[in-house]
């Protein structure tokens, strides 16, 4: 379990979510923060993996798989990181692993999705060779949909 100043800058509006944090998530409670944990565990078409530098959580990356329903909105891959821990190549890091585990996975090509005014996930995506395939209007946001082939 991460100390308690692990987690103290997630939140709502905080972070992007795609490591599966919603708006009705609450995470500053060591109970708020075990049940977020424990419906992220329990997701069946999903792989989560936490992004430690020694005792403390700095973000999380998830691989979804094929048969889910999540895939076409939300992509293959999403991530999140701490404010305090961006700009140091955290989620870079974690793309370029996440890669090996989807070809692990026999996955033959990832989508990804972010938000249209994401730059640092944009340059994520474009630095491991994602193709843009367009940018669609989804609620009140517009969001790009890349491919990138394993």
């Amino acid at each position: 379990m991460p100390k308690a100043t692990c987690h103290r800058e997630w939140g709502p509006g905080l972070h992007e979510d795609g490591f599966g944090l919603g708006q009705d998530d609450e995470v500053e409670s060591l109970e708020g923060f075990s049940t977020w944990v424990s419906r992220l565990c329990s997701r069946p078409n999903a792989r989560m993996w936490w992004i430690m530098e020694g005792d403390d959580v700095l973000g999380g990356i998830a691989l979804r798989s094929e048969s889910s329903d999540k895939v076409p909105q939300l992509g293959h891959v999403g991530y999140g990181v701490r404010p305090s821990a961006r700009g140091r190549g955290v989620a870079t890091w974690a793309m370029g692993a996440i890669l090996v585990h989807a070809r692990s996975a026999g996955l033959g090509r990832l989508l990804l999705v972010c938000l249209d005014d994401n730059v640092n996930s944009i340059r994520i995506i474009e630095r491991y060779a994602g193709v843009l395939e367009g940018v669609v209007a989804e609620g009140h946001s517009l969001v790009r949909r890349y491919w990138i082939e394993l």
